[in-house]
């Protein structure tokens, strides 16, 4: 399992809904959930898109000295630029990072954000310019000269000149829960993302991607968007759970649900349908909260519990056949520390990045200036 943080470009906060406990994210703060990130054994950190967010190709790009091993997913969006602009950046991205990028398609699904960004078409007309682009940009990624002229898209000769380190281009996650979306993961990515539904919704589209790729003669892996709220005990987990949005009242719900009701995203009204805007209705799996999403686009569910249960949960998603768990928390840099101190240990392999790092403490203050303190797990109850 590959375990991906998250670099919160659009704020981050102590409790949702208000600016009470929030913080100020900028360069510094950034690098700071960055090198955690990276010194804890993240595999990588997803960076956000959207009006909402600073330009994730920028922040990327200035964290890249500030790491060593942390790779970045990073977003392009069909639609929004040419597909040939695409590779040159993502090419430079890659050899400049020493091969530490993976891709992001984002087709979007706010109409009233892509009017404002210039992009004027519906859902699937979307999911076809993001056919055309990935066909553009995995041909001349991969070193060809191409010729293309679909619906939305023409190039000539088109083509880069210096290659990506990696080869044949770096890996391409896409989310899309739409049926146009899931056909679009079938013929052109490596990687299908899933928001944190519950495990029978998420084994449905598993089922359904890996049919269509079959049928393109690929095979496509799986990753997971979610948030995390793990505590030593189940009680102070879900303590949490609800302190998070203490300050969350029913109008700005109320608004905050109209807004993502506007848009045409299939995976967005997935995420409002486990909840409905009520906040009665959060708790919509074992250890799968819903509450995130009574106000925050995109990913709305959360893993809650103590270290055993949160482990178990993340082993029954893998179970299914999901690989990348790209994971987040408020606020983010406390939250990288705790999920990786706590469940790390229950759920990492022997040959992830985490353990192949040497570490040789101290861990924990000495007792009394005169001895390594004892290793002991946290209570369950």
């Amino acid at each position: 399992m590959d375990f991906f943080w998250f670099i919160p470009t659009h704020g981050d906060t102590r409790y949702l809904g208000t600016t009470y406990g929030a913080r100020q994210v900028d360069l510094g703060y950034m690098r700071q959930v960055a090198q955690a990130a990276d010194n804890l054994g993240y595999d990588g950190v997803l960076l956000p898109t959207g009006r909402s967010c600073e330009d994730a190709w920028i922040v990327a790009s200035a964290l890249i000295p500030a790491t060593e091993r942390l790779r970045f997913l990073v977003a392009l969006r069909p639609g929004l630029m040419s597909p040939v602009l695409a590779a040159r950046m993502a090419a430079t991205f890659d050899r400049l990072s020493e091969g530490r990028l993976a891709v992001n398609i984002v087709t979007g699904g706010d109409p009233v954000e892509n009017r404002g960004d210039g992009l004027f078409l519906d859902h699937d007309a979307r999911y076809e310019v993001t056919d055309e682009f990935l066909t553009v940009w995995r041909s001349v990624m991969r070193g060809e000269h191409m010729d293309f002229a679909g619906r939305h898209l023409r190039v000539e000769d088109a083509h880069i000149l210096y290659p990506p380190i990696q080869r044949p281009y770096p890996p391409v996650y896409f989310g899309g829960s739409s049926e146009a979306g899931k056909r679009v993961a079938a013929k052109h990515v490596d990687v299908y993302l899933t928001w944190g539904e519950p495990p029978q919704d998420v084994a449905e589209k598993i089922q359904t991607v890996r049919a269509l790729a079959a049928r393109e003669g690929r095979t496509v892996r799986f990753g997971i968007r979610l948030h995390v709220i793990v505590r030593e005990t189940e009680d102070e987990a879900w303590r949490a759970a609800k302190d998070l949005i203490r300050y969350v009242d029913r109008d700005t719900i109320r608004r905050a649900q109209e807004v993502f009701q506007r848009m045409d995203s299939v995976g967005q009204h997935r995420m409002q349908s486990l909840h409905q805007g009520d906040p009665s209705k959060l708790v919509v799996g074992p250890n799968l909260w819903a509450g995130v999403g009574l106000v925050r686009g995109g990913a709305g569910t959360a893993l809650v519990g103590n270290p055993e249960s949160v482990a178990e949960r993340i082993r029954e998603y893998a179970d299914l056949g999901i690989e990348t768990f790209i994971l987040s928390g408020y606020p983010h840099l406390e939250e990288a520390y705790r999920f990786a101190e706590l469940v790390f240990p229950l759920v990492r392999r022997s040959d992830t990045n985490a353990s192949k790092r040497t570490f040789t403490g101290p861990f924990g203050e000495i007792v009394a200036n005169a001895w390594i303190p004892e290793e002991r797990r946290a209570a369950k109850a």
